[in-house]
């Protein structure tokens, strides 16, 4: 239960405090783009089975791998891309904490 909590606190909570005590002035639209990291899990719809909780996401589909983690993490040295790559790094730092949580 712990483990859920820790995870979708990061996938939720971080993006909701991150927008509102960085980016005071466009927070909502900033918060919506972090939330939409997020989005990255539709690469669950073609593992089998779909859902297993003892499953490490990082390293196994598609849009977690580590050739993807590192583009997410070149996205966040241009500004046009940053508020992206944090988003979506923020979603491999919540995946990879639930991997070490099992």
């Amino acid at each position: 239960m712990t483990r859920h909590l820790i995870h979708y606190g990061i996938h939720f909570l971080v993006p909701v405090l991150i927008g509102l005590w960085f980016f005071k002035g466009d927070s909502f639209r900033v918060i919506l783009i972090l939330l939409a990291g997020i989005l990255i899990d539709i690469d669950h719809l073609w593992a089998i089975p779909l859902y297993d909780p003892d499953r490490c996401s990082v390293g196994f589909h598609i849009f977690h791998t580590y050739w993807a983690i590192i583009l997410y993490i070149l996205l966040l040295f241009f500004k046009p891309t940053r508020l992206i790559g944090l988003a979506l790094v923020i979603h491999i730092i919540a995946d990879s904490v639930d991997c070490l949580l099992m």
